[in-house]
């Protein structure tokens, strides 16, 4: 017997010793149902009689919010569906809860808040006790253990943190000395489109076209650089393999790899160079901060909370603006007469200028109602970070309990009927009297209707376009945005 053929037989009996019970040995004619399927079943049983049990004990000693029945241990997992933002604004309007509504994924109770009037009773009038963060197991790989200023438990160090994004990092005025950056990259996008414009087959993928310059711009501004890397088990912690049998878990924690590989290079890279005050970038500062607290005793800024807000600034600032800048192109498009509108105002202020900079945008309301209506039909992330509530409170009349997690539905609160007159499709009225401080994204959205005027391929027309929603957290169009540019003549 080879040793090969030992190895093999040695895992055959040690696991029939782990996975069949003596006694089937002895008794072959035991029946498989009595082994496993009984056993199954039975748990399962108790497992729902004690959740049916606690389910009414609770109700008994509080006040709490509508809610759905569930399944045993999964709760209202299943009723997420593939665009959880719909399903559950579908799921509180069935069950006429138009406010809260008390979901369990897991062991985790959430509260679901759909409407405005509830989302400023958490999010303004009990702040404090709702500004907590639960701890997720993704962000904590993925974000150094919740160091980001968007995942972190609310604390002293989330205050650092917090104090840092705000005064340091985006600050009107550190906002404004990016600004030959965003002018820079916006012009290099307009060139690209108006080369393809001349082209044999001028069709370009308009949604590739603003991932990519947003994506540059943060580079820019974030590391200097244009270079950077393209890249379950979370309320059933006793289902934490499953994720590691689907390939969750490996391939989290390879991106969490590669991208800890890159940021740490970048980190080492500007501690080498120096700082060079004429040309600073986040990561220049964030180092800078880092020696003061060194001087000062104050909280030490490690290496970590560096990359974990750069990580930040990428995954808030690249996606967010070139979801928004799609979603409006798309809406001015499908509404012809809204494309035509917006091109006479944005032309009328640019008239015998050669290029749109920042200071004109304040003379043109009309385009900044039409990003801010794209993203209220659109927000590109529909469903908010979630917040923890960290002490027993009421909430609308019901009591919520310490611990529950909550989740806010921006996109169904953008179409509360109920507590205000808000149109289902895309109207610029509620729009107009409102303000935007989005510049990036106007910037680029006033240029791309200055210069060109677009269709759609192969002959398709407006009214068709397909304006269904790509499946996940973050609000993509389906399809990409595909468009034939013809350049404006002056």
């Amino acid at each position: 017997m080879n040793m090969v053929q030992f190895n093999i037989d040695l895992c055959q009996k040690y696991c029939s010793i782990q996975f069949i019970p003596y006694t089937c040995k002895e008794k072959k004619n035991m029946n498989i149902f009595e082994q496993l399927i009984l056993p199954l079943f039975s748990f399962i049983f108790f497992i729902t009689l004690l959740q049916k049990w606690r389910s009414i004990a609770f109700r008994q000693a509080e006040n709490l919010p509508p809610s759905p029945k569930g399944l045993p241990v999964i709760g209202n997992l299943h009723q997420l569906g593939n665009s959880p933002h719909r399903s559950l604004h579908s799921l509180s309007r069935r069950y006429n809860s138009h406010d809260l509504l008390l979901l369990r994924f897991g062991r985790a109770r959430v509260l679901l808040v759909s409407s405005a009037i509830t989302a400023r009773e958490v999010m303004k009038n009990q702040d404090e006790i709702f500004s907590n963060r639960p701890k997720l197991s993704m962000p904590d790989r993925l974000m150094y253990g919740s160091r980001s200023v968007a995942f972190t438990a609310y604390g002293e160090y989330w205050r650092q943190v917090r104090s840092i994004c705000v005064i340091h990092l985006l600050s009107n005025k550190r906002v404004q000395s990016f600004r030959a950056i965003r002018e820079q990259e916006t012009s290099i996008m307009v060139d690209k489109i108006r080369r393809e414009s001349r082209s044999s087959s001028p069709v370009i993928n308009l949604s590739n076209l603003l991932a990519s310059v947003t994506n540059d711009v943060i580079c820019r501004v974030a590391l200097a650089s244009y270079s950077v890397p393209r890249a379950g088990g979370e309320y059933i912690p006793w289902f934490g393999w499953i994720t590691r049998v689907n390939g969750l878990d490996s391939k989290v924690e390879r991106v969490a790899k590669q991208f800890d590989e890159f940021l740490e290079n970048v980190v080492r890279e500007h501690k080498d160079r120096g700082r060079k005050h004429e040309d600073l970038d986040l990561v220049d500062i964030l180092l800078e901060l880092r020696m003061q607290s060194f001087k000062s005793g104050s909280l030490p800024i490690e290496d970590d909370t560096i990359k974990a807000l750069i990580l930040n600034v990428f995954a808030a600032g690249s996606e967010t603006t070139s979801i928004a800048i799609e979603w409006a192109m798309a809406e001015l498009i499908k509404n012809p007469r809204t494309m035509k509108t917006v091109q006479n105002e944005v032309r009328r202020v640019a008239r015998s200028k050669k290029e749109i900079v920042e200071d004109d945008l304040e003379k043109m309301p009309y385009l900044k109602a039409v990003l801010k209506e794209a993203l209220r039909l659109h927000p590109p992330g529909p469903l908010l970070v979630p917040r923890e509530c960290t002490h027993d409170t009421k909430v609308m009349g019901y009591d919520v309990l310490a611990g529950t997690r909550v989740l806010i539905n921006a996109w169904a609160i953008a179409r509360d009927r109920i507590h205000g007159k808000i149109p289902k499709n895309f109207d610029l009225r509620g729009s107009l009297t409102q303000e935007l401080t989005l510049s990036d994204g106007i910037l680029r959205l006033a240029k791309l209707v200055y210069h060109f005027n677009f269709a759609l391929p192969n002959g398709e027309k407006e009214e068709d376009l397909d304006m269904s929603e790509d499946e996940g957290f973050t609000v993509h169009k389906r399809l990409p945005l595909l468009v034939v540019p013809t350049l404006y003549e002056m």
